[in-house]
């Protein structure tokens, strides 16, 4: 994340009175963690403290996020998006699909999704 992405994420939260965050950890195929997860859990953790600061008592919920990209790749390209412009928005569209699951499977089974941090 740039700068200030953090603090823009906070100002959401409060404009938006989100009760939740929900982040995607990318995680190895066999489920392992290597170093983009644990870069991912320490931007986690500095969005948590940012967030105590403003008095939110938001939850942060880490999601796994494996096979989401292709997910979007697969979901874009059926949509018709070419090349350049289909890799330009493959991330968006990733994080669309990594909340879409989160919302599945709390609708589904009652519980909220991933673990939290």
């Amino acid at each position: 994340m740039g700068p200030g992405a953090l603090e823009r994420v906070v100002g959401l939260v409060a404009e938006l009175e989100a009760f939740e965050v929900v982040i995607g950890l990318p995680r190895s195929l066999s489920g392992g963690e290597g170093p983009a997860a644990v870069k991912i859990r320490d931007t986690a953790a500095q969005l948590d403290v940012l967030l105590k600061k403003a008095s939110s008592e938001v939850e942060l919920r880490l999601v796994d996020e494996r096979f989401t990209t292709v997910t979007a790749e697969r979901m874009l390209r059926e949509r018709g998006k070419k090349g350049s412009k289909r890799r330009a928005v493959v991330d968006q569209a990733a994080a669309v699909v990594i909340l879409q699951h989160a919302l599945d499977f709390e609708r589904e089974t009652g519980n909220p999704p991933g673990r939290p941090l």
